[in-house]
């Protein structure tokens, strides 16, 4: 039985629109990134979205750069 690699969080350096982690998040789900962000702004706005966003910033780290 093949081991599958270890699936990791990164904020998405490609599908970005303020730091990437709404692109990092549907990457990770294999989700659509517009969903995720729609999801994201209602959660800001029902309570703490908003801290949650900046805190991702802060821990989750940006993808690494592929190599050509």
């Amino acid at each position: 039985m093949a081991s599958e690699p270890i699936k990791k969080l990164y904020r998405s350096r490609t599908n970005r629109m303020i730091a990437g982690v709404c692109g990092g998040l549907a990457d990770y789900l294999e989700a659509d990134p517009s969903i995720i962000r729609l999801a994201w702004v209602i959660f800001t706005l029902m309570g703490p979205g908003l801290l949650l966003y900046i805190l991702a910033v802060l821990i989750v780290p940006l993808e690494p750069e592929k190599k050509k």
